[in-house]
């Protein structure tokens, strides 16, 4: 692999390197955060112990990629996401078309895939079909076959890297095909390899689309869900497994596990169970009255609302509002529409009011579910499998520069409870 993507990093990763180098050796010494009990009893939330350069969440700001906050990047494609997450640029045509070339080239998924999963249990969840797919594809790692051949630690990224390529440009025909098989929507769709990866993913799906809006809904989902730093349960679990020069199959599998879990991936499918529950409720659109009234009950039995908060946001968080536009612009009569944006205007004063919410305002999941459903995509369970689509390029691109850099494996010391005791005299 020659492409441009590869010779743009190449002149990239000796200053990269020689930058962590001189930091390391320079300042090594130097305290950068602390833990407390409650951070070592409570997930090391907020632990600062790691470097993560592709993107970072602003408490007032949202996501922002290289620098870029994220409602900036909404008309951008998935590829150029993937160019600037490794880059810190945005390609240029020629570049955007040579790696849309590159994902062309593997965007046929092998036959034996397909055999492995129409060999698993109808009723296997999406998500585990995806994840076997993606580990029997680790047969074509580069990286490993490089890795016995003897490989130059300074040229992991470049196999890293063409590992990630082959992934991303089969990761969409997978997860469609996943689709199609497991809820039973006929023969696979092959890729039409004249457009872009969003728009072909959506294609693959096979639903209705005769506006084309359902191919720029998977454009602006791919974007929206891209990165998001790296201390998520999946894209730490990959980094964690890539530190082991575990090749991109493994390590992007491990942190798709971690996505499956009900505390990482499976938001916007409770969000949007909540909405349905209002529409039936209600027999359609609640009023905001209605609504106002409805979340003061929920929260004074000790309920929350699903969609509002975030752990690290204290704003709207940005890729909500992109995808509240996009519903507005294209269906908002639709009352599932209707009741998220009428929520919107509701909820924040309201917990507001109510004093307990560190942010009330709403998060991703808050309205991604009610475009999807619009859409026509209503097996819930599917979800986390279109999401696992968009955070691949996030992990991906974190594990080509950490190859990059020849980051160490990764190895916290861990304490017992009783020194824990002893040191704070309990």
């Amino acid at each position: 692999m020659a492409g441009l993507l590869k010779q743009k990093l190449a002149g990239q990763i000796p200053g990269l390197r020689e930058e962590a180098k001189s930091l390391v050796k320079g300042h090594g010494d130097k305290v950068i955060s602390e833990v407390t009990v409650a951070q070592a009893f409570g997930g090391m939330r907020g632990v600062k112990a790691m470097i993560c350069d592709t993107s970072l969440v602003e408490p007032d700001k949202g996501l922002i990629i290289r620098g870029r906050p994220i409602g900036d990047l909404t008309e951008k494609l998935p590829e150029e996401i993937f160019w600037l997450l490794l880059t810190g640029d945005l390609p240029s045509d020629a570049e955007l078309k040579d790696l849309q070339g590159e994902y062309q080239a593997h965007a046929d998924v092998p036959q034996y895939i397909w055999d492995v999963l129409e060999a698993m249990a109808p009723d296997s969840h999406p998500m585990a079909m995806f994840n076997t797919a993606i580990l029997a594809m680790e047969r074509e790692s580069i990286f490993r076959k490089r890795y016995r051949e003897g490989m130059q630690k300074g040229d992991y990224w470049e196999a890293a890297l063409e590992d990630s390529i082959r992934l991303l440009g089969a990761l969409p025909g997978i997860a469609a095909g996943v689709y199609r098989l497991r809820f039973k929507k006929g023969d696979r769709i092959a890729p039409d390899k004249a457009l872009d990866c969003g728009a072909n993913f959506a294609a693959m799906l096979g639903l209705p689309d005769p506006t084309g809006e359902f191919k720029n809904c998977m454009r602006l989902y791919l974007t929206l869900h891209c990165d998001h730093e790296g201390g998520n349960v999946s894209a730490n679990t990959c980094h964690t497994v890539g530190s082991a020069l575990s090749d991109p199959y493994y390590a992007v599998s491990a942190g798709l596990n971690g996505l499956a879990g009900p505390l990482h991936g499976l938001a916007n499918q409770e969000c949007l169970r909540f909405v349905l529950d209002l529409k039936e409720k209600y027999k359609g659109a609640p009023t905001e009255e209605q609504l106002k009234d409805f979340a003061w009950e929920r929260l004074n039995s000790g309920r929350v609302i699903p969609g509002y908060g975030h752990a690290v946001l204290r704003v709207t968080d940005p890729r909500f509002t992109a995808f509240h536009a996009l519903g507005g612009r294209v269906f908002p009569e639709d009352e599932v529409y209707q009741i998220v944006d009428r929520l919107f205007r509701v909820i924040p004063d309201v917990l507001k009011e109510h004093g307990k919410a560190k942010n009330p305002y709403p998060n991703v999941d808050a309205g991604s579910g009610a475009l999807l459903y619009h859409f026509g995509l209503r097996e819930f369970d599917y979800y986390t499998v279109l999401f696992g689509v968009s955070r691949a390029m996030g992990m991906l691109s974190q594990l080509i520069i950490n190859r990059a850099l020849g980051v160490s494996i990764t190895r916290p010391k861990s304490v017992q409870t009783s020194w824990v005791k002893a040191q704070v005299g309990a």
